[in-house]
């Protein structure tokens, strides 16, 4: 007989991207891509761009490689360049700093708000200067960054903002989809991302017809019209890519609420435990892509989670200003300290539309469990026994990726 408090048996994967029903409907879109032979600029492309604005309330979409190039590319198109500023967060993937340099501009690391995990207005406001020229927030996790309080900040600057929104496919911001409130949002279609494409894709949206039109000339070597107008790049979305995510769009809704009922049963099962679970602002639509808690002994809990079997990942364990090639950009006057708790803190639970309501009674046995010996082990370091030898510290067993 089981108790609330028992260690889970069995495993619970991270991810499980063979849980879906839709193969056969995937496989039939692929098959009419290969079947056509419009591997490069097929018709897919065009009908899943009209079908993600849509869904965005925008526009325009424009599809890229990857979400780090549909990043990129709407930096250039809203003109940064050399001896520029970009004002963003140092709490994100890697690829968000990285795109702002590869355009030449700088990046300006401020810091977050600890209950959302995302960037604080304030914060952005008193960072901008003559050189900056757009503002990148990151819906971190699927929680938007305020999106209202930062395009009125961009208004009164005549400054772009442009949000990566690699994690936030289907984020609201109270009645509608968060992007409207920008004048980019970037996506990423990795495949473990809301909307999974069958390898790396991504794209930009906007209710701004000249950006559109300058991101779909740099995506494609800089031609528009069958003139070179820019030096451009080969950042195109592939038409097997645009397939697929055409064909998984439509269930994109369903997928998202999957994920929030997850994110309920996870907060009424967690509570109380110790762990310092996700909080939601007024009037944001959380997509979860990632359910991630925090606890000053993460790298124990999680060692002691996969004892379990109950399968973790860290995103993300540096912050990017603390990675080699960002340590000389700009930071807030007073540091990043929660930047740098949410790095040292953050581990991210199993979270995927196919989780099961066992599979969510499984890691909270688990973490229950994890909590008891973590907590030993602190009784024990605090006044070790005479002649006691300590133990080996634990280290991360699994990084994320993307």
């Amino acid at each position: 007989m089981t108790t609330p408090d028992t260690p889970a048996s069995g495993r619970v994967p991270f991810n499980d991207l063979g849980r879906s029903a839709l193969m056969d409907t995937l496989r039939a879109a692929v098959d009419e891509v290969v079947t056509a032979g419009d591997f490069v600029h097929g018709r897919a492309i065009g009908s899943f761009e009209r079908q993600f604005a849509a869904y965005n309330g925008t526009a325009h979409c424009v599809g890229t490689s990857s979400g780090t190039s549909a990043l990129q590319c709407a930096l250039a198109a809203v003109g940064c360049g050399p001896e520029d500023e970009v004002v963003t967060v140092s709490a994100t993937f890697v690829a968000t700093a990285a795109a702002i340099v590869h355009t030449g501009a700088s990046p300006v690391f401020v810091d977050i708000d600890p209950a959302t995990r995302t960037v604080r207005p304030d914060q952005v406001r008193a960072a901008i200067s003559a050189r900056t020229r757009a503002i990148v927030p990151v819906h971190l996790y699927g929680h938007p960054a305020d999106p209202q309080e930062l395009s009125a900040i961009g208004a009164e600057h005549g400054i772009p903002v442009v949000v990566d929104a690699s994690h936030a496919h289907g984020a609201t911001w109270y009645d509608g989809p968060a992007a409207v409130h920008a004048d980019v949002s970037c996506f990423s279609f990795y495949p473990s991302k809301n909307l999974g494409a069958f390898g790396d894709a991504g794209a930009l949206v906007t209710d701004d017809a000249d950006i559109a039109r300058r991101a779909r000339a740099l995506r494609d070597h800089g031609r528009e019209d069958g003139e070179v107008v820019a030096a451009g790049h080969n950042w195109r979305m592939d038409t097997v890519q645009a397939a697929v995510l055409g064909a998984k769009l439509p269930h994109l809704d369903e997928w998202i609420e999957l994920r929030r009922r997850a994110a309920d049963g996870y907060r009424r099962l967690l509570e109380g435990t110790g762990l310092t679970l996700p909080a939601v602002a007024a009037g944001a639509g959380h997509a979860y892509h990632l359910y991630v808690v925090r606890h000053p002994e993460r790298d124990v809990l999680q060692a002691e989670l996969a004892r379990h079997g109950i399968d973790t990942r860290i995103h993300y364990p540096r912050a990017v200003h603390d990675l080699r090639p960002f340590r000389a950009f700009r930071t807030a006057p007073e540091g990043l300290p929660e930047t740098e708790a949410l790095a040292r803190q953050c581990l991210s639970l199993p979270l995927f539309p196919g989780l099961t309501d066992e599979d969510l009674d499984a890691v909270a046995r688990a973490v229950r469990a994890a909590l008891r010996t973590v907590g030993k082990r602190a009784a024990a370091s605090a006044g070790p026994a005479d002649g006691a030898v300590p133990a080996h510290p634990y280290r991360p067993t699994a990084t994320a990726r993307n």
